[in-house]
C-alpha cells in the first residue's frame, strides 16, 4: 500500500494512512515513514490495534531499541511489562491504577513536564512510539512543540548567544522542580547528569533545533540561577500556542516522535482510572557532545 501523509498543524504533526501495522512494513513504506518524521517530526496513525510485539517490530525499522535502565525508580521484579517496552501509563503489576501516594506513580509525575525523552543519557533517544491501549476518561492529552520553528523564530542576537552551549541533563533536576527528591545511592549514581547541546542539527535536513527539556537544570560556564532562567525563558517561548499540537487520544492511535526535534508533555489526567499506554524507544546512535563527568 502506498503510505499517504497529510499535514495536521501549520508547522509539523502528519497523520497517516494506508499502513496496516499489524504486518512487516516493506522497504519502501519504512523509507516513507522515516521520510516523513524527518519533515514533519510527528506521525499519528490511528485504528492500529497492535499487539507488543508488532509495536516493537515496526520501531525495530528506524534502529535499535533503546535499553530501559536508568529511566525509572521501578524495580526490575515490579515491571508489568514484559515486552521491552516502556511502562508509561498508570497501572501496577495487578493491571490496577497506582495509589497516588506510590514512588512510581509521583516519580512519572514529570512526563507532566515538557521533554525530550532520554535527554538524561549520554545518547539520547531517536524516536518514540507510544500505542494507546486503555485510554484514561478525563484528561490525558499528549502536547508537542515543534523545535524547529521555536529556534527558527528566535532573534539572531539570542541564536548567536546559546549556540554553543552546554547543558546538564537529568532526571533528579526534572524530578526535583516537583519535589521528588529522595533517591538511594544507586539512583543517584544511574541518575548522574549527562552532557547535551542546548541547540541541535538534524542530520538529514540541517536545520537546528532547541534541545530543551525539563531534565536540563543547568549550563556549562554559567551559574545556575542564570542557567535556569535562561532555560525557562527558552521554553516558555517554544511552547507557545504557536507551536504545539495537542493529540486527543482514542484507543489504537500510535503516536511517533522524533525526540531530536520536539519536545512533549502529558497533561494531568484522573489518577483513580485505568490508562494503558506503551512506548517503543528508538535508540539514538552518537552523543550530541562529547561526554564527561558533570559533576
Amino acid at each position: 500500500m502506498t503510505v499517504l501523509i497529510r499535514q495536521l498543524h501549520k508547522h509539523f504533526v502528519g497523520e497517516v494512512s494506508g499502513v496496516d501495522l499489524r504486518r512487516p512494513l516493506t522497504q519502501q513504506e519504512a523509507i516513507d515513514i522515516e521520510a516523513g518524521m524527518d519533515k514533519y517530526a510527528v506521525l499519528v496513525f490511528h485504528g492500529q490495534d497492535i499487539s507488543d510485539e508488532q509495536q516493537m517490530a515496526f520501531a525495530l525499522n528506524f534502529g535499535e531499541r533503546e535499553s530501559s535502565r536508568g529511566g525509572t525508580v521501578t524495580k526490575k521484579e515490579d515491571y508489568r511489562l514484559s515486552s521491552g517496552l516502556n511502562d508509561v501509563g498508570n497501572l501496577g503489576k495487578d493491571g490496577q491504577p497506582l495509589p497516588k501516594d506510590h514512588r512510581t506513580h509521583l516519580f512519572n509525575l514529570g512526563n507532566c513536564l515538557w521533554h525530550s525523552d532520554s535527554s538524561f543519557r549520554p545518547i539520547p533517544a531517536k524516536f518514540s512510539l507510544l500505542s494507546a491501549r486503555v485510554v484514561n476518561p478525563k484528561g490525558g492529552n499528549t502536547e508537542f512543540a515543534d523545535m524547529r520553528a521555536a529556534y527558527d523564530a528566535l532573534d539572531d542576537e539570542t541564536k548567536a548567544e546559546i549556540d554553543d552551549m552546554i547543558c546538564e541533563h537529568s532526571l533528579m533536576y526534572s524530578r526535583g522542580s516537583l519535589g521528588f527528591l529522595d533517591y538511594t545511592d544507586d539512583e543517584k549514581q544511574m541518575f548522574k547528569p549527562v552532557l547535551q547541546r542546548l541547540v541541535r542539527t538534524h542530520p538529514v535536513h540541517g536545520r537546528k533545533s532547541l534541545y530543551l527539556s525539563s531534565h536540563a537544570g543547568a549550563i556549562r560556564g554559567m551559574s545556575m540561577p542564570e542557567a535556569r532562567l535562561l532555560l525557562h525563558d527558552l521554553t516558555e517561548h517554544a511552547t507557545q500556542g504557536e507551536f504545539v499540537y495537542v493529540h486527543k487520544w482514542t484507543v489504537h492511535d500510535l503516536v511517533m516522535w522524533d525526540n531530536r526535534q520536539t519536545v512533549h508533555r502529558v497533561r494531568r489526567y484522573d489518577q483513580s482510572q485505568p490508562r494503558d499506554m506503551r512506548r517503543a524507544t528508538v535508540a539514538g546512535t552518537q552523543p550530541t557532545v562529547a561526554q564527561e563527568a558533570a559533576e
